[in-house]
Formats: C-alpha cells, structure tokens, sequence
C-alpha cells in the first residue's frame, strides 16, 4: 500500500472516530437499549439450537424471550399451551418460567407420576411455601416439617365429623336464606314479586355466601359475629396476598404486599383473642366448630398446638375454602342459568323428596344429600369442567427416571429423567376434558354422571377407590386416586381433606338458591379467566333471577 493510500485511509478512520465522538451519549444509550433486546432474544435462540443438551433431558418448549421463556403463553392460555405443547412434544416437557425449569407431566398417568410420587422426590414445601406462608401464617401448612403437617391435617379431619355435618346444614340453609332476605342484590326476590326478574354477579354474591356459611359452621360463632367492615377489609388485604404475582414473587416492594402482612398479623391476633377467651370461659356454646376440635388436639409427643397454629389453621381454611368453594359455586350457577332444563331436573328433585302435604318445602337434612342425584352430579360436572385449580407443582429434589409408560424413548432409546432442583406440574384439567376420555369432554353435561356404564362412573370409581389401594398418609385412610382421570381436588398425600365439607356446603347453598328462585343467563357461560390463582369466570358474569312461585 502507498504511502498516500495509507495516509486516505488514516483520515477516513480519524473523521469516523471523530464523528463517533461526537454522538450524544443519550443517543449511544437508546441504541444499547434498542439493541440489548434484540441480541438477548438471539443468542437465546442460539443457544436453543446449537447448545449440546442430555438426551436424557425431556424436550424443551421452544421460546423467544431469555428468562421469561413460555410464561406469557402459560399464563395467559395454558390448556391451549399444555395441548398444543402436547401434541408437539408428547405428555412430558419442559419449559422456562420467568427463569425456572418446569417440566409438565400431562394425561392421567402425568398426575399419577407427579401426585402419587415420593415426597422426598416431590416436595410440595419447595413448591408452595413462599405462596403460602405469608398468607396463613408460620409453622402450619407447608412451613413446618412434613411429618408436622400431615399430623395437622389429621387434627382438622377430627373435626370433620358426620355429628358436626349434621348440625352445618341447618346452619348453612339459615345463612342462604337470611342473605336473600337482606342482601341488596336480590331486593326484587324480597318484594315477593313472582314476575320481576332482578340480577347478581355470579363471582360477589357466591364469594360472601361461602364465607358467611364457612364463618358459620366451621369458623365459629365468634368468627360469624365478627364479620364487620374491619374483618372484611382484612380478609380483602391478606387475599390479594393470594395471586399469581405472589406465587412467582415471594416479596417484592409493594404497598398490596405491606397490606397483606399488616392484615396477616391481625387476623391471627382476632383468632388468638378467640382461642384466648374460649381458655378462660370453656363452657360456651361452640361445640361443633374447627378452633374448639383444634384446641383439643396433641402431637405425638404429647403437646397442644399452639395458640398461633390454631389461629393459622383457622386462616388457612378460611381463605384456601372460601376461593374454591365460591369459583365452584359461581360456575354452577352460572350453568344452571344457562340450561334451564337442569335447573328444572335440580328443582323438581328437592320437590319429589322435600315436599310437605301443603306444598311447602321442609328444611334439607344431611342425609338428604345423599339421595339428590342430580344435584350431586351437578356438583361433579362443575368440578370436572372447572377445578379450582389447572396446574399443581411440586420442587424436584432428586433426579427422577420418568416411566416409559408416560413418556416413549428419546432419541438413543433411552428413558428421559427429571432433573434436581426444577420443578414438575400436573394438570388434572386435561385429563378432565380430555375428548380421547369423556365423550364432549368441554361440555358441561352432568347426564354423564348417571350412567353407570359411562366413563365418568368408572373416573369416579378410580378415585374413590373403594375397595381398591388405600393409603394412610396421617390423617386417616384415603384412596390414593393419582391414576383417575378425575382429580378436582387433587390427589395422595397432599388431597384436599376438606372435599366432604365442600360437598356438604356447596349442595346446601344450591339447594337452597334453587328452591327459592329461577335462574337464566342472558350472555353465554363466560370463559375461564386464567390471570387469578383459582379458575374464575371471565365478565360478563351476571345471573339473572326471580322468585319461585312455591317458595
């Protein structure tokens, strides 16, 4: 090169640097920001297709963003990410959420293998606690040793006894009816005015129905009685504790976390007070509610619970019964108004069993609820097409060989294997709906429970289980019930123990709306609203009613 071309060439790189130079540095700053994006999002990509991964490890969900990985497609939609992951994948993968490995087991045998699995494998603490221990309180529930816990559960299945269901129907029935006599919302069914249609929302009325009835029964007298504008606002603030951000997020610097904190802290002082005063005066009258079963409950040891495990049992029913027993209560309603027909079935039963030689219907007894056939299949269908809950979790604290029943060979023929410290998910929702299994298996239908040869008998029967595989897991034998398409309140050791009480609550508080008045639904039964941590229904969610005439 010349001297001439070399000193050109020096000039040129001299005026680019010194035009460089002269870039403000908040234009250098927008190009990073635009920039930084653009080659996260690349090398993310890279890295998923050239990155050398264990044949071992089960099929990653392809995504975009670096960290947040499928979690905008899950939280937004995750039957149709678990479906179309589904028929991509097969019935196990794995995909990143906001950062962590999750690998989703899918089909009856997925929930067997996540559900039914050792808990030294599978721990739901790891899982759940960060959830849940801010809401309920210290040392119950996930934040005390395994053994602790399913001593605790079996403390509260004490309480669960058929003498005390007897006395909550009665209850339950008395609370329904006077919140229809007073609450503003059914005004037109208190003018007695057989042809004038007024209107609820689904999702608010249900919500203080359940936590009316909840207080009454199982909470205690003193809890009922203080159901004022002070305990609901705590009851609001240590709810919104209780949602998908908190669930990701442990703590973050928010005025809704400070307030459920704030409200997490009063509430166990009210049920302390509670337990307090019952110590000082033990002949009152609460005979048949959880605090006074609790307080006379011991460990293995020998010991009492403590006041402030009592206080955080007593939370920890309240909030995680009162979320699944209103979504379940409002979808049923909400589908009794749009299938007339049912309702008319439902309503003509509690005639043909209730009836008094006037006309007049006599109050409904516990045993009652065994011989309504179709309120009890209502209720079943309800769970089936909306559980509370669409994805259960479990922490991964082993690596774990996944069954070549669930999930066929990978590509050396080999088995693909869970790896430690990721998480699993089983979602019964699929199973649930799944058109393989329940014929229209999306159609809420409660007919299919009444066939004996139909498929829901036999998912009914599998988790039952009775006569077949039980297992005590501390608080009494129950079936095990991880293989049964059917699983609305979970499965093994960590199954709802509160499933009878629900029955029991829900029937009497549909029982009793559905002998008083006539629903219809003006707008199509509304979607699921997948952005809160039990499965609500979207707006519009407005039942319309109006008084039966043989009320």
């Amino acid at each position: 090169m010349s001297y001439a071309a070399s000193n050109s060439s020096s000039h040129v790189w001299s005026g680019y640097l010194e035009q460089a130079q002269q870039v403000p540095n908040s234009r250098w700053i927008i190009l990073a920001l635009i920039n930084t994006p653009v080659l996260a999002i690349f090398f993310n990509v890279l890295w998923q297709k050239i990155a050398p991964r264990k044949t071992s490890d089960p099929p990653l969900v392809f995504h975009w963003l670096p960290i947040v990985g499928s979690a905008l497609w899950y939280g937004n939609d995750p039957i149709g990410f678990f479906e179309t992951c589904q028929e991509r994948y097969g019935n196990v993968f794995t995909f990143v959420l906001l950062g962590r490995k999750v690998t989703v087991a899918l089909s009856a045998k997925g929930s067997n293998f996540v559900l039914g699995g050792k808990s030294t494998a599978f721990n739901a603490e790891g899982a759940y606690t960060h959830l849940t221990t801010p809401v309920f309180g210290k040392d119950v529930v996930y934040d005390c040793p395994n053994e602790i816990f399913m001593q605790q559960k079996k403390f509260v299945k004490f309480g669960l006894t058929t003498e005390n269901f007897r006395q909550y129907v009665g209850m339950i029935e008395d609370e329904v009816d006077e919140f229809m006599k007073k609450d503003a919302r059914f005004r037109t069914y208190q003018q007695n005015d057989i042809n004038e249609w007024g209107n609820f929302d689904a999702i608010a009325a249900m919500a203080e129905i359940t936590i009316l009835t909840a207080s009454r029964t199982l909470q205690g007298r003193e809890v009922r009685e203080g159901l004022n504008k002070s305990f609901s606002q705590l009851y609001t603030d240590l709810d919104g504790g209780f949602t998908p951000l908190n669930f990701l997020f442990a703590n973050l610097p928010l005025e809704s976390y400070r307030k459920r904190d704030r409200a997490q802290k009063k509430m166990s002082e009210f049920y302390v007070d509670i337990i307090t005063g019952r110590r000082k005066n033990p002949d009152g009258d609460h005979h048949y509610d959880m605090i006074a079963s609790l307080m006379d409950q011991k460990y293995r040891g020998g010991g009492p619970l403590r006041d402030h495990e009592i206080a955080h049992i007593m939370i920890a029913l309240l909030m995680a019964g009162q979320h699944t027993s209103s979504a379940t209560l409002a979808w049923t309603m909400l589908h009794l108004a749009s299938r007339p027909d049912v309702a008319d079935a439902l309503y003509a039963e509690q005639v043909k069993r209730f009836a008094n030689p006037d006309g007049s219907l006599r109050p409904m007894s516990y045993e009652d609820l065994r011989h309504l056939p179709v309120l009890d299949s209502c209720i079943r269908e309800t769970l089936r097409v909306h559980p509370p809950i669409h994805s259960i979790m479990r922490q991964v604290r082993e690596d774990v060989p996944v069954p070549p029943t669930l999930a066929a060979p990978n590509k050396d023929g080999g088995i693909y294997v869970v790896p430690k410290d990721t998480y699993v998910l089983a979602s019964p929702l699929i199973s649930q709906i799944d058109a393989r299994i329940w014929k229209d298996g999306a159609a809420w239908e409660p007919a299919r429970w009444n066939d004996a040869e139909g498929v829901a008998a036999q998912a009914l029967s599998a988790y039952t289980d009775e006569g077949g595989e039980k297992i005590d897991y501390g608080f009494g034998a129950v079936s095990k019930g991880t293989d049964s398409p059917y699983q609305p309140f979970g499965a093994g050791k960590h199954r709802c123990i509160g499933e009878q009480f629900a029955y029991l609550q829900i029937g009497t508080i549909i029982a009793t709306i559905i002998c008083r008045m006539e629903l219809r639904l003006p707008t199509p039964v509304p979607d699921h609203n997948y952005h809160t941590l039990i499965l609500m229904p979207k707006d519009p969610k407005s039942i319309h009613y109006r008084r039966r005439k043989f009320d």
